[in-house]
């Protein structure tokens, strides 16, 4: 069924499955293809294809998998007028996203106290399943998080003016209305703000491994054998409840706006409605939630390092969103025009030239973050043209789940994938040592055969690989 149009394009017609509006799209290899083809992901593909309003194909990255109602690595853009707003198509981990550091340290410099880093990193930064953060907040100040994003961590000594500026959308995404959000959800997040969370979330000191555009990776400060910090985390249990709120009041109200879903999992409204924009401005405020804290993480891994490396500034490079839905401005056929675009494991990758970039590197295109698995290669990717013409400024946002957590934990002991780990030369800490095993590095998709895909697609440009050498998961 599928329609392969080049070595890195899959296209899903829309004869695949009936009611569907657009075709499919996937960014894929032949290895790749078939990893894709295991799960539900080419049915959730084309399920999002079956929606009202969608301004485009309903497109998948090379690390797409199955996910909730929409596939993790999915992007789909709806007309602002006829089009509609899915909870399940942004996710529960509302901007869940990667933020990189760069250090002035080299690897000989920092190898010497790697362990000690490691521990005082564990120690400053609270991790795990509902671990509480460092913070005696009040509640009446949740609400100005959720309003102010990052800017409220800096006016609390949070960080550097600076940092504000290297951030996507510069840490506060407007409309966010903290009325919005539950109490619930604020009661869930309240203790986490500064907290790195579990599952797939870490932090991990990375070495410069590869250089592949050496002017441009200048101009970002990079180098090989540099030393850099690479975070992913989210808005914690906050997100978690504003999506689990939402897609609870999308699947009743559905029947007012005479839309019926192939998969219930994918309730929608209109975005015009009185409930989609609710939800938009709730997910602003849980991805504000999510950008201070990254930078209270960004704040405590500096003490951190000051404290083990002595004096020396860890820079922000770029912070980037993976879980979104946002109104951009695209050419649509030969149009151009506003619509909101659901990236769900998908990270924004806009070219050179484009006015959300910072000044000083927009005629570099956005930096986009490749994390691989735990004890995997890292990327560093720029944004292209192409990918404004063909995904909407989109690019993949990881490796990508080829193994349950389940199967994961069953064909590998916590001692078996250390010793693994210390084999390579990585150290690792985390909250809980059964934990790590869901984490390992071939439960998920070879990195660098998603990193290429999209390269060799041109959908993104790759300039950097980072070599991870110590790890702290939740």
């Amino acid at each position: 069924m599928l329609e392969k149009l080049d070595r890195y394009r899959y296209l899903i017609p829309k004869t695949y499955k009936k009611g569907m509006k657009v075709e499919g799209l996937i960014y894929a290899n032949e290895t790749l293809i078939r990893q894709i083809e295991k799960d539900q992901t080419l049915d959730q593909i084309a399920n999002v294809a079956t929606l009202p309003g969608l301004a485009g194909r309903s497109l998948a990255m090379p690390d797409a998998h199955q996910g909730y109602g929409f596939c993790i690595g999915g992007v789909a853009a709806a007309d602002l007028a006829t089009g509609i707003v899915s909870a399940g198509g942004v996710g529960f981990d509302i901007n869940c996203g990667v933020r990189l550091l760069a250090s002035p340290w080299t690897e000989p410099e920092v190898q010497p106290k790697l362990e000690s880093l490691l521990n005082q990193l564990f120690r400053d930064i609270p991790c795990g399943t509902g671990r509480r953060g460092l913070l005696d907040m009040k509640k009446s100040d949740l609400d100005v998080v959720l309003e102010e994003g990052a800017s409220w961590a800096l006016r609390h000594g949070y960080g550097e003016a600076a940092d504000i500026a290297h951030i996507e959308d510069l840490g506060r995404i407007s409309g966010a209305d903290p009325s919005k959000v539950s109490s619930r959800a604020k009661e869930r997040g309240h203790d986490q703000l500064g907290t790195l969370g579990s599952g797939n979330h870490f932090l991990e000191i990375q070495v410069v491994e590869e250089i592949f555009e050496v002017s441009l990776a200048a101009r970002l400060g990079l180098d090989v054998g540099q030393v850099v910090v690479l975070m992913h985390s989210g808005s914690r249990g906050l997100g978690h409840q504003v999506c689990t709120d939402y897609l609870d009041l999308m699947q009743g109200a559905m029947k007012r706006y005479n839309i019926s879903v192939v998969d219930r999992q994918l309730a929608c409204v209109p975005i015009s409605s009185n409930e989609g924009q609710d939800y938009l401005a709730a997910m602003a405020a849980a991805a504000n939630f999510a950008f201070a804290n990254r930078q209270m993480i960004t704040h405590w891994t500096r003490q951190a390092c000051e404290r083990i490396l002595g004096s020396g500034q860890l820079r922000v490079i770029y912070d980037v969103c993976h879980n979104i839905a946002k109104r951009e401005e695209h050419q649509v056929g030969s149009v151009r025009k506003e619509v909101l675009v659901h990236r769900k494991g998908a990270t924004r990758a806009f070219p050179s030239g484009h006015p959300a970039l910072p000044p000083e590197i927009r005629d570099l295109g956005q930096p986009v973050l490749i994390p691989g698995s735990m004890g995997t290669f890292s990327y560093m990717l720029v944004g292209t043209e192409q990918a404004m013409k063909e995904t909407f400024g989109s690019c993949c946002h990881g490796a990508g789940r080829a193994k349950s957590r389940t199967q994961a934990k069953r064909e590998t002991t916590p001692e078996q994938l250390l010793q693994e780990l210390k084999g390579k030369g990585i150290l690792v800490k985390g909250q809980t040592r059964a934990g790590l095993t869901e984490e390992k590095p071939d439960a998920y998709k070879d990195v660098s055969q998603v990193v290429d895909v999209v390269h060799n697609a041109g959908i993104a440009r790759k300039v950097a690989k980072l070599r991870p050498i110590a790890v702290m998961k939740g």
